[in-house]
């Protein structure tokens, strides 16, 4: 009863004070331990190493990249090659996704946004629906591969899954293919937005490449991730280690090349995040280990019973409508052992529960600018211009994009997984 208590009360304060949800993450953990509702040992196994070494190693990789200005020259080469504004918006989204498949989500956002706001300020245009318009591609294809966002990491722990399993998982079109299909839909309503702006965009060429090494060094992470997969099958370690082995030779190259400042480096990095991952790991290892996982798994496998498929459907948009308003990692860090037991007890593919509750809860959180850490990032830098965003003005495309992307991709995952 302690370890439901405390994780009811921290997950109802990360709604009210997200602000604090480090914090709250922290002192969640430490009140199960000091309370004896989980051992030392049982909190430090209930922590996902390895989804902590891809976490950490792939903060440093993209702070080198994003240094570099390589995204942030491609974004100019392919505002220049569109033929009017409305494709330039539409070119830099879809790089936005492209990069956000392999770089966490905010550092997205970071890497585009000057270009986009560049090219509104250069065309006297709002940036407020481009930006909006960024933020969501990069939500949306951050649950691509396993390092393109932290939800995309905690599946893969808990699921066993290794980088190539995302593209193909026991012989079948896995994760990555949904979510295409899913951005072909959203792309679309992005045209229909989009598509009144008609002017040729121009924008001045001032982005110049510093290095070509961190491109090379996240292209090489990348390769060898792909590689390793074949011999880390349960992934167990190799992915974790990876990631910090590079992450390490980017320090070590920050440091002697651009003779950059190890401590400044690592200090600038995202403990915040890194710190309330690990407190969410604590705390839904409290209720794991007191058997409140299953419980819960044995009320929704009887509310389901034989409707699998309408099962199915209510577990995707509950997942959707949440993480609307609730951080997706929390969410589905408590979500994803209640999934594999339904699994279990219902007889279907896991699979299927599995896959359908990383897109609801991935891109829920394009439907408010509170849903997810990169909206608040656009919007904050929308912000600092003088825009501020409503909460209907975002909406207006991030329900529409929600749902386009949401129903194609669920129904792809339930056609190819539910048998």
């Amino acid at each position: 009863m302690i370890s439901l208590a405390i994780f009811v009360l921290a997950y109802i304060l990360f709604v009210f004070f997200s602000t604090k949800r480090t914090l709250i993450a922290v002192c969640g953990s430490a009140a199960l331990l000091l309370l004896s509702a989980i051992s030392p040992k049982q909190a430090f196994f209930a922590i996902n190493w390895n989804v902590m070494g891809i976490f950490i190693g792939m903060l440093i990789v993209a702070d080198i990249f994003m240094e570099s200005r390589m995204p942030a020259y491609i974004a100019e080469v392919v505002v220049d090659k569109a033929k009017n504004t409305g494709w330039a918006i539409l070119f830099i989204c879809a790089l936005t996704g492209f990069i956000s498949a392999f770089v966490e989500n905010v550092a997205t956002v970071l890497i585009v946004a000057p270009i986009a706001l560049s090219l509104a300020k250069k065309l006297k245009i709002s940036p407020v629906n481009m930006m909006i318009a960024i933020a969501v591609s990069s939500n949306l294809q951050g649950a691509a591969t396993l390092i393109g966002d932290p939800p995309s990491m905690l599946l893969g722990g808990f699921a066993k899954m290794n980088f190539g399993d995302f593209f193909f998982y026991k012989s079948r079109p896995s994760i990555f293919f949904a979510v295409q299909i899913g951005a072909a839909a959203s792309f679309a309503v992005l045209y229909l937005i989009f598509r009144k702006h008609k002017a040729k965009a121009q924008i001045i060429a001032v982005e110049k490449i510093k290095s070509w090494t961190p491109t090379v060094i996240l292209l090489a992470l990348i390769a060898v991730l792909a590689v390793s997969s074949f011999f880390d099958p349960g992934f167990s370690y190799s992915a974790g280690i990876i990631c910090m082995v590079f992450g390490v030779i980017s320090i070590l190259w920050e440091k002697l090349i651009n003779k950059g400042s190890i401590l400044e480096g690592i200090k600038s990095l995202d403990w915040d995040s890194t710190f309330f991952l690990m407190g969410v790991f604590i705390l839904v290892g409290g209720i794991t280990v007191n058997g409140w996982i299953g419980t819960i798994s044995n009320s929704l496998s009887g509310l389901i019973g034989q409707h699998i498929f309408w099962g199915y459907t209510l577990m995707v948009f509950i997942a959707v409508f949440v993480s609307a308003f609730v951080d997706n990692v929390p969410f589905l860090a408590a979500m994803l052992p209640v999934v594999i037991s339904m699994s279990d007890k219902l007889g279907v593919n896991p699979s299927l529960l599995l896959f359908g509750l990383l897109i609801g809860a991935s891109l829920g959180g394009n439907i408010t600018p509170i849903g997810a850490s990169a909206n608040i990032v656009a919007c904050s830098l929308l912000r600092k211009q003088g825009h501020h965003v409503k909460f209907g003005e975002f909406m207006k495309i991030g329900i529409p994009f929600t749902l386009a992307a949401v129903t194609t991709a669920y129904l792809f995952v339930w056609f190819v997984w539910s048998k």
